[in-house]
């Protein structure tokens, strides 16, 4: 059962404070657990371990734990509660669990380092991106790669190693590449351990559509209309949800049209080499075995150091992609409406899907596609027309040992 429907069947003990609820999530973004908490009105405490370093392969998991911090029931049935743990005494344990200070000495674990062991590498790492905040987040990462370097086969330690990445791919430290590094990093730890599904499912989230179980985050959208509908301010994300993110699963590759005309065939517009818009890129391959589709992310900035910006009241942004014979796509062209403001200097996104020909790829391929925009520079500067060719490498799926066949 998942978490609105126990919240439905306790919601009476809960009042007659009979059973406090609480929660862990293994969420990369935990403020939308927050809003979904807000959106279903359960006001029970949620704690985060975006790290997964409680280890569990699979979700939800149910604990019933008594008085005295004892588990006394897993995965129980809601008819089960009742009978079985509410109306039963536990006996005092002889000795109770301990509990320490939460927050970690960093000091003390970064000394701890001199040791030359993998797993205080790991330690000083995690409480890094647990406490430290998205500035030391590159100390995270370099603190990792230290016990990688060491134990090159832990799955943990690449599952780890990809949620900061990520985490600082989503703040204001960004590197290039850091979305793919993270990507790579929780596919490495897949390939040591095929049936972790918190792992399989970080990949999955910004995954072809294929490979998905279900979308993830349809529901934001409906979440805070109906929050806003009640009177109330939706939980703010640091991230809003879309593409992957909230695409649904597909049973079959639907192929692009051939036939849609290309918006610069003979490469005519002038070249942005990326004075004007900086471009990043990300190819998060299938999770299966068999080789079936990659989707990918292109991200478009503005580089801050021309102060540059987009003139909106010019046309739209189009980005085109030809794939080589035997490949196919999900979109050709794909056009980025302008916002309603005359300039505007956010980052613009442009997902779409690649599938190879049947069978095991073995050698990479590089597509070549590009995108045109109207662009200024500094305030009061020149607007102009550029195109930016944009190289993507595919890598060859290698058909790995233990890995899933079929979803």
């Amino acid at each position: 059962m998942h978490v609105p429907g126990w919240h439905e069947a306790t919601k009476r003990w809960q009042e007659e404070g009979k059973l406090q609820m609480a929660g862990i999530i293994v969420e990369q973004h935990p403020d939308r657990a927050r809003l979904f908490m807000q959106w279903k009105q359960m006001r029970w405490p949620i704690l985060v371990d975006s790290l997964n370093l409680l280890g569990p392969a699979a979700v939800p998991i149910t604990l019933a734990i008594d008085e005295y911090g004892v588990i006394r029931m897993v995965n129980p049935k809601p008819e089960e509660i009742h009978q079985k743990f509410l109306n039963r005494t536990f006996a005092k344990p002889a000795r109770l669990p301990t509990v320490k200070d939460i927050a970690p000495d960093l000091r003390s674990l970064k000394e701890a380092t001199r040791q030359g062991t993998a797993a205080a590498w790991e330690t000083y790492a995690n409480a890094l991106v647990e406490w430290a905040g998205p500035e030391r987040l590159g100390e995270a990462i370099e603190a990792y790669e230290h016990a990688l370097r060491l134990e090159p086969d832990t799955g943990p330690f690449h599952f780890h190693l990809g949620v900061a990445y990520r985490k600082r791919y989503d703040s204001d430290f960004r590197q290039p590449k850091d979305f793919q590094k993270a990507v790579e990093r929780w596919s490495a730890a897949l390939e040591t351990d095929p049936n972790q599904y918190i792992w399989r499912r970080r990949i999955q989230q910004y995954g072809p559509r294929l490979d998905k179980p279900y979308s993830y985050y349809d529901w934001v959208a409906t979440a805070q209309k109906e929050i806003v509908a009640r009177g109330e301010t939706p939980a703010p994300l640091s991230v809003e949800p879309a593409g992957a993110e909230i695409a649904h699963p597909e049973k079959t590759f639907a192929t692009a049209a051939a036939n849609v005309k290309e918006p610069d065939p003979l490469g005519r517009i002038l070249r942005d080499d990326g004075r004007f818009i900086k471009v990043e890129t990300a190819v998060v391959p299938d999770t299966r075995a068999e080789d079936v589709a990659d989707r990918v992310h292109v991200v478009f900035r503005p580089n801050p150091a021309n102060k540059a910006h987009w003139n909106n009241e010019a046309g739209n942004m189009v980005f085109w992609v030809s794939p080589p014979p035997g490949w196919g796509v999900s979109q050709r062209l794909v056009t980025v409406p302008n916002p309603p403001q005359p300039v505007s200097k956010e980052s613009r996104e442009v997902e779409f899907e690649v599938r190879g020909p049947a069978g095991r790829r073995t050698q990479p391929l590089t597509l070549r596609p590009y995108a045109l925009y109207y662009v200024c520079e500094d305030v009061n500067g020149v607007c102009m027309y550029r195109r930016q060719d944009v190289p993507i490498v595919i890598a060859p799926h290698e058909l790995k040992q233990g890995s899933e066949r079929s979803r």
